[in-house]
């Protein structure tokens, strides 16, 4: 009779690394699309394209982003196919980057643009599913908090280098935007070459968590729901990066090459948060988020005023949600949710999460140009509505 093989699962040293590694994948990951969207809308501009497709490409790439992530998190629990699901999404996501240097039109770039959102809808559910397998031995908040920590120096550093590309090229031409995006390639490779590797150490599930499974027939809590609830409301009440960057220019408070560095400082306490609140949500759970949206609800009364010392300071605070969003908010998921389902949960999770954000970002950018004041009280008032979900499901 032939024996099963033995079942090797990682111990909490083994576990920390996994995270690192999968971290270090999306750091050049995150290198190559945040630095190819800090020059797509110009490059798009340059190839013909007008303002409305710019916007409406960004727009449509964001919403396939988030909405297929429900099924293919639905589709990675049904096949089992995490890894393979995940490398396929990084191929995808990744390379349509570099292929923008050959674009020789706007709705071929644009077609690249939304296969490079594609790409990491297809991914996400799967690689966030692997991930908590992980952190069951690291604990889930501080494994998702270095996770999201890594993944932001790819976002602050991406930028910078096709910044310094376009520095060196000394122009705006067409050959100038192939020659970033074409740059861009190198990480592309890294990242998919270091998730190859990361697939050949830990091939198997039981290889991250022996508890793989016993269906739970009850399904999802409601503490679930009530948490989705909440995150939703944060999310609505959440303002983009660049409706702020567009107070700060329109109400003169911060000159234009000042304000990618106060980018930059929110990016960095972005990634400082996350670990520092994944720590504590290790220590009290979904209370975790209560501080740190009691925190960042006061983001918008200070970035939406007049003073270049308060509006950094609110975008500060607002680096501090987004640090908590990407590291607590997908542990908690980690831990409501049957092991056997995570990959359709996070899914649920991310679709709910980009609906609610796209509509309050739209609601926001409508409030803008009626007033302030109801701008920054709509902000305030649906994040502190959150924090009752989040008390409600952390005593459920």
């Amino acid at each position: 009779m032939k024996q099963a093989k033995p079942v090797r699962v990682l111990d909490k040293g083994a576990a920390f690394k996994f995270v690192v590694l999968l971290g270090v994948v999306s750091l050049f990951g995150d290198m190559t699309y945040e630095g190819a969207r800090s020059i797509t809308g110009p490059y798009l501009s340059l190839l013909g394209a007008s303002a409305a497709v710019v916007g409406l490409v960004a727009g449509f790439g964001e919403l396939i982003g988030f909405g297929l992530r429900l099924f293919s998190g639905y589709i990675s629990d049904k096949t089992g196919r995490y890894w393979t699901i995940t490398i396929a999404g990084y191929v995808v996501n990744l390379l349509a980057v570099p292929a923008l240097a050959l674009a020789g039109s706007w709705q071929f770039a644009a077609l690249l643009m939304i296969l490079e959102r594609t790409g990491k809808a297809i991914r996400a559910p799967s690689r966030d599913a692997l991930l908590s397998y992980a952190t069951k031995q690291t604990g889930h908040g501080k494994g998702f908090g270095l996770h999201e920590a890594l993944d932001q120096i790819g976002a602050l550093t991406g930028p910078l280098i096709v910044a310094l590309v376009m520095w060196y090229r000394a122009g705006n031409g067409k050959e100038d935007y192939a020659t970033a995006f074409a740059f861009l390639l190198i990480p592309a490779l890294l990242a998919i070459g270091l998730v190859l590797i990361a697939r050949f150490l830990y091939p198997r599930l039981t290889d991250l968590d022996a508890a793989l499974p016993t269906p739970d027939p009850t399904g999802w809590k409601r503490t679930f729901w009530l948490y989705l609830g909440g995150v939703g409301l944060v999310a609505a009440g959440y303002a983009d990066f660049p409706l702020l960057a567009y107070h700060f220019e329109k109400a003169d408070v911060l000159s234009g090459n000042i304000i990618p560095l106060v980018y930059s400082l929110a990016m960095g306490v972005d990634a400082v948060a996350a670990l520092l609140f994944g720590r504590l949500f290790d220590k009290s759970g979904i209370q975790a988020l209560v501080i740190s949206t009691l925190l960042s609800a006061g983001f918008a009364p200070l970035a939406f005023t007049g003073s270049p010392v308060l509006v950094i300071a609110g975008a500060v605070l607002w680096g501090v949600g987004m640090g908590a969003q990407e590291s607590i908010m997908r542990a908690a998921v980690a831990k409501l949710v049957p092991i056997e389902r995570r990959g359709t949960a996070f899914g649920v999770f991310n679709t709910g999460y980009g609906l609610c954000w796209f509509a309050g970002s739209a609601l926001m950018g409508f409030m803008y140009d009626i007033s302030i004041p109801l701008l920054v009280t709509f902000s305030v008032a649906v994040q502190l509505v959150a924090i009752f979900f989040f008390v409600v499901a952390s005593k459920d």
